[in-house]
Formats: C-alpha cells, structure tokens, sequence
C-alpha cells in the first residue's frame, strides 16, 4: 500500500464508558497541533451499519451536522469545526455501512476476480484504502481519526484491526494511537480508581495494539502517584499518562491538554522537530468571556420536539455559547417542549416567563408543529426577539400567514397533503424522489441579501452562503400577500426563486431563516445572526427588567441528561 509521503496518523480511541469525549479530545488535539503551525484534519469512523446518521432519529445519535459539500454526519465533525476554523467534507466521516456497501459494490462488480470475499483482506483493506484518503487529496501535516465506540465492542473490530496494520505499514513514528479512558473517582473511598483504565488498555491489547499516550478523564485532577501507577500496568512511560479531570466547559479542554504538555508528547513520538510555540490569547480571552461575562444574563427559549436530549442541538447551543461571548452575556437557555402547548390550558405565557429571546428548533414531521405555532404568536405578538431555523422558519411563515394574513387554513404539505392554502410546499424536484437517505436540499448554496434589512446589516454583505437541509420551501405564489403585511424577504436564492430569510419590519428582531446558520458559528467567528439575535435578547432584557437568573433555565454548560429507554 502507498502511502502519502510526511502525513503523520492520530488515532482516538475510547474505553471503559463511552461518550467520554473523543470528539473534544480529537478537536482539542487538532487545535494545539495547528496553533503550532502544523496542517491539521480531523475524520470519525462510526461503526454502525447506517450509511450515514441522516434517516437516524436525533434521539439515537443527536443532531445531524451537515458539511459544505452535503455529507450527513456525526455531530463530532461539528466539534471539529468549531476549534479548527476548517471545513469537513464527505470523507471526513466514514461508517461501517459505507464500508461494507463500496465492498459489495465492488463484488458486484467482479473487481474482486471470483474470489471468496472477507472480513479479512477485503473489508480491512477497504477501511485503510478510507484512512488514507485525506491524507492523499489533501497538503496536510497529521491526520487524526477519531474511532467511535468502545473498546470492546463487536462492531469496531474492523477498524482496530485496519489501524493496527497502518502501525505496521507505516512505522511507529508515522502513527500512534491516544487511548481515552475512565478513572472514576469513588467517593465513600476518597479514592480514584485505576483498575478500569487497566481492563480496557488490557482489552486493546488483546486486538494487537499498544496505546502509546493515555489520556485519563476523572473528576479529581490525577496526582502523580496515580500516573506512575496507570503507566506501570499499562506499559507507559508516566509522562505519557496524561491527566484530564472535569472542566467548567469543552473549551477549557485545549488549555488543560497544553498544561498537561500532550500536544509537546504527540510531537516527540511522531518526530515531529519543525513547529512552533503556541499562541492562545484570544482563545482564552473567549473562555474569560464565556465564565466571566461583564453584562449579565439573558434566557433564551427553545422550542423543539427533541428537548429531552440536548445533543439533538448540539450546534445551537455552542453557537449561543459563541454569541454570548460576543455580546459579553451568559445566555442560559430553557429547553421548551413543543408538544406541552398543544395540550388544552397550556399556559404559553407562564412557560416563556423571564425569557428574553425565542428560538424555534429545526425539526421533521407534525408532532409538535401547533404548539411551536402558538410560541411564534406569542413572540411576534409581545415584541420578544423570534429567530426561526429551518422549520422554525416554516412555522413561523405558518403563524404569519393565519393570524395576519387572515389566511385561516394556511399550513405545509408535509403536516397536511390536501391543505387549501399551501403556504409551504415540496420543493418541486423532491416530488419524485423515494429514497429518504441524502436526498434533500443538502450543503452549501448561495444567498442574495436585500439591502437595508436586519439581515444584511448583521453579515454587512450582499453575497452569504450557508448550509442547508430540507425538503420544503416557502410557497412563492403566496410572496405578494406577505410583503403586504410587512414581511419582508431579505434574503433569496440568486435567481430569486426560493425564499431563505423571512424577518418583520415592524418587530424588535423577528427572523426566519430557510438554512441552518448553527453549522457554521467559531469560536474565531460568531455566526452573525446568532450574534444578532442575542444582542436582541439583551437589549430587551435591559429594557424589561434587570438581568437576572432564571432558576429553571439550562445552563449551556451543565451535564446533559442521560436518553431515557
């Protein structure tokens, strides 16, 4: 096998639990790595059998994030883009279904010449034929491929034994593999406890494979007692022990890593010898921001039907993480369940109590649609600041169009086929399509922003491109009659044929947007209508009342709640 000349390989893998947080470790690597100079991508291998997360509920796997080029992926790429300021691609994230169809594909094809097709070669070799991928169209530095799951479980096998042949072919100084673990802190012993740590460094061995760096999260900081302890059963050196106790939040996790000098041990085994010293200041101006911010607090309302599971989310609430620094607030947002304000006597104004801003989450399906229905009028009727996110959009243009446009049976064709007036409706080029995976309106696409309006003065620009997913659009026939209400279309497609921000002339900040602006907020770049939207909230808060914290709100920050059943 060829392998691409000077790319160094980085792989994650986890043990013990899993969601111990191998997308933050790899993006945390990723980011100390390229603040010493180096080209740096980071890619995921799931190993679930679905092609890809798309048709999966967000209860099963959490938000879909979409890339520039329209790949459906793990919301670990999310994580990636948001410490590394670069872009993920379709080979950025790789399954063990996609992996198994190229090879049934190929035997299909008669590529494999009649022969007996196998786990071992043909599907390993396929994975590495994957691996490489990045490495060869691209001029990069290290490659880190993060593996998901947990060591010991049936379905990741491939993928270890595939990373335990690069070892072979590519040589120790050409790949390591950072193993994350579990040292649970026992309090009626006061003590930390090595011995799953052990088991699951025990585990990967028996697949071949010696971890060379362990990274070790636990609640209470790792002495060095507990380091010599770990290395010595787990044939490591203790500087290669590397300590990651509890942070106050994922953007703490790059400067612990860079205390704990893992960037420097990566470095040293890779052979690594032309980099430079780091630069972090604006990184933790943000964090000083993020913890510490000087003007108060603001409550923000989401509306969903996926609120039991806040990953289903995921990139909403570290944008407002980012907006929140920017406007030097702490936003705590109030996870609202759609489907409470369908029930009879359900008090819409007693839920969104103290809240300063309403966002309507991005969705699929009817359950919920009526009660985010009634948040939206609340809103828009009390001067709240709205922001609407794909089908929060749709439902706003819903809302707009019965209680203003006095356009009583208004609905969309997804929640009503035989509705009268159709206010939103299947893109035309949709009405064929069968198939459900990687079929929608996906990736990247232009807008054209009208000058003058909330929209264009936020991104200061008449040409915006942001990602999409959706089948239906805003139904164009009903364009004229919105417009005479106030509604203004701030942004359209190039050929100004398809609608992708709504907002309300006559509203404090009232906007719809078509796209979902979430997938491409930074650290090093707030996405500008988020950025808006709570600069709204906060002057309304400032305008109401005091700022003050609201007991039942969510802190972004805070431990997510397990999925129930």
């Amino acid at each position: 096998m060829a392998r691409p000349k000077n790319v160094k390989h980085i792989f994650v893998t986890g043990g013990v639990v899993s969601s111990l947080g191998k997308g933050i470790l790899s993006a945390s690597l990723g980011l100390l790595l390229k603040s010493r100079g180096l080209r740096v991508a980071i890619q995921k291998y799931d190993p679930y059998i679905n092609v890809d997360p798309g048709t999966m509920s967000p209860y099963q796997h959490g938000e879909v994030y979409v890339t520039d080029d329209g790949a459906e992926t793990d919301l670990d790429l999310g994580h990636y883009e948001r410490f590394l300021d670069e872009p993920t691609s379709q080979a950025s994230n790789l399954t063990m279904g996609r992996v198994y169809k190229s090879v049934i594909d190929k035997e299909r094809q008669g590529e494999y010449l009649g022969g007996t097709v196998q786990v071992v070669p043909h599907v390993i070799d396929e994975i590495k034929e994957k691996m490489n991928e990045q490495a060869r169209s691209g001029s990069l530095d290290v490659l880190i491929t993060e593996i998901g799951g947990t060591i010991g479980d049936i379905e990741s096998l491939p993928f270890l034994e595939a990373m335990r042949q690069m070892k072979l072919d590519l040589g120790p100084r050409n790949l390591l593999n950072i193993h994350l673990t579990l040292v649970p802190y026992i309090k009626a012993a006061c003590e930390l406890k090595t011995k799953p740590t052990q088991h699951s460094v025990k585990m990967l061995l028996e697949t071949g494979i010696q971890p060379d760096i362990l990274v070790c999260r636990s609640e209470k900081p790792l002495s060095r007692e507990i380091k010599n302890k770990v290395g010595h059963f787990c044939n490591l050196h203790e500087s290669d022990v590397i300590g990651l106790n509890d942070c106050d939040t994922i953007y703490d996790v790059p400067l612990t890593l860079l205390n704990e000098q893992l960037d420097r041990r990566v470095l040293k085994k890779l052979n690594i010898k032309k980099y430079k010293e780091p630069e972090f200041a604006y990184w933790s101006e943000f964090l000083k921001k993020v913890k510490h911010p000087t003007d108060g607090e603001v409550t923000i309302a989401i509306c969903g039907k996926y609120t039991e599971y806040p990953d289903a989310y995921k990139s909403i609430l570290e944008a407002f993480v980012h907006a929140g620094a920017g406007n030097n607030v702490r936003v705590n947002v109030r996870l609202v369940r759609a489907e409470d304000a369908e029930e009879n006597g359900h008090d819409v104004t007693a839920a969104l109590k103290g809240v300063h801003g309403v966002l309507v989450a991005p969705g699929f399906g009817d359950r919920g649609i009526e009660g985010k229905i009634r948040f939206i009028r609340h809103a828009r009727e009390n001067d709240i600041p709205f922001f609407g996110i794909c089908l929060g959009m749709q439902c706003a243009s819903i809302e707009f169009a019965r209680n203003v446009c006095n356009l009583g049976e208004a609905n969309s064709t997804e929640f009503n086929k035989r509705c009268r007036q159709p206010v939103i409706d299947l893109m035309e080029h949709q009405k064929k399509v069968k198939e459900k995976g990687g079929t929608m309106r996906l990736g990247s696409y232009p807008c054209i922003l009208k000058e003058g309006t909330r929209a264009y003065r936020a991104y200061g620009k008449f040409l915006i491109n942001e990602r999409h997913r959706h089948r239906y659009e805003f139904n164009n026939d009903y364009r004229d009659i919105f417009e005479e209400h106030e509604m203004a279309f701030s942004g359209t497609s190039p050929n100004g044929e398809l609608a992708e921000i709504i907002e309300l002339k006559s509203h404090r900040w009232f906007v719809g947007v078509q796209f979902h602006p979430e997938y491409k907020s930074r650290v090093h770049s707030v996405h500008p209508l988020f950025l808006g939207f709570v600069g709204a909230a906060k002057e309304f808060a400032l305008g109401k009342s005091q700022l003050s914290f609201e007991p039942d709100a969510l802190p972004l920050q805070q431990p997510e709640a397990p999925v129930q059943g």
